[in-house]
């Protein structure tokens, strides 16, 4: 069982970074592929990244690549997203997730065990 809860989202000028954070409250380890997810306000939810669970195998959006920098640390039970070179188009809501199978996207999202999500806003 996983409770995951992000933290990390605030208000940042364009050009700004941030680091957001992904912990399973439940104190149970993470071992599964972890991904971070947003959605812009009034478009749908998008990938953003993945890691696998031992971290060696990671994925971008192509949106993102080169500014953002995912990874986790296992004995601390955390997964970290670094945010760099934001812009207006990164605002939206980052969401935490994790899920069984499926690399970079979950084999079915019906598995996804998903955070509540934390707000990034980029003001041009």
């Amino acid at each position: 069982q996983v409770q995951l809860v992000e933290s990390g989202g605030g208000l940042v000028q364009a050009g700004g970074s941030l680091r957001l954070s992904c912990r399973n409250s439940l104190h149970t380890s993470l071992r599964d592929t972890v991904g971070w997810f947003r959605q812009p306000p009034r478009k749908e939810r998008e990938f953003v990244a993945a890691i696998s669970g031992s971290g060696r195998i990671i994925k971008y959006a192509d949106s993102v690549k080169g500014r953002f920098t995912i990874s986790r640390d296992n004995a601390a039970n955390t997964i970290d997203l670094q945010v760099n070179i934001l812009n207006p188009e990164d605002t939206a809501v980052y969401y935490c997730a994790t899920w069984p199978a499926g690399f970079p996207l979950p084999r079915d999202f019906g598995e996804v065990s998903w955070g509540k999500g934390t707000l990034v806003t980029v003001s041009s």
